[in-house]
């Protein structure tokens, strides 16, 4: 069986992988068919067809495609909080472990690069209780690594005339438009464009002082 590469950087398979759990495979569907054609365009059909397998065992673990795109958002959003809790509690120079926080966001934003589409183009047209479930998880984040930076600002590595707050919408304002530009296919990594955004962020944000 051949594969390719499909437009979020990862290979995809001509068919569905088999020796995966329906529900991932499910997932797999349904981010390439989002992607490509929309939400509001992929029938449940296309969706079981892809994953080979049938609407029984669809609606087994999904009660419905808004499931199935819920589940899309929750997935690679749960995997960045679990690593930014560790850059958080780990130990060494806050600096350091922000620059490697921001880097990984940008890296693993890139690596499901599809997720990062159909969250723009269909986050409204998730049922009132999922979205306020996603917004929810999202605000955490953000806290999350807007207390990393607040960290620095204590200590002094950081500087303290910049609003944490300005410093997380700014930056997170560039990593939510790499679906727009990024192509796997170019000249750069994920890991590489990680690098560059998390340089110029903690650029902007080192102490003066610190640095000398």
């Amino acid at each position: 069986m051949d594969d390719h590469t499909d437009g979020g950087g990862r290979a995809a398979a001509t068919g569905p992988d088999r020796t995966l759990p329906v529900p991932d495979r499910l997932l797999s569907a349904a981010t390439r068919l989002f992607a490509e054609r929309g939400f509001e365009r992929t029938s449940v059909q296309e969706l079981v067809a892809a994953a080979g397998v049938t609407k029984g065992a669809m609606y087994h673990y999904f009660a419905s495609k808004d499931d199935l795109l819920y589940a899309v958002y929750q997935r690679v959003l749960a995997m960045q909080t679990e690593r930014l809790a560790g850059f958080a509690a780990a130990e060494g120079p806050i600096e350091d472990r922000l620059r490697a926080a921001a880097a990984d966001v940008v890296h693993t934003t890139v690596d499901n690069l599809d997720d990062t589409r159909i969250f723009f183009r269909s986050l409204h047209m998730l049922p009132e209780d999922k979205l306020a479930a996603v917004r929810k998880e999202r605000r955490a984040y953000h806290e999350r690594f807007r207390g990393m930076i607040e960290e620095g600002q204590r200590t002094g590595a950081l500087r303290a005339d910049v609003p944490a707050d300005i410093a997380v919408t700014q930056f997170f304002g560039a990593v939510h438009h790499l679906s727009t530009w990024y192509r796997p296919e170019g000249e750069l990594s994920g890991a590489a464009v990680g690098a560059y955004f998390a340089d110029l962020f903690l650029a902007g944000l080192r102490s003066p002082d610190a640095a000398r």
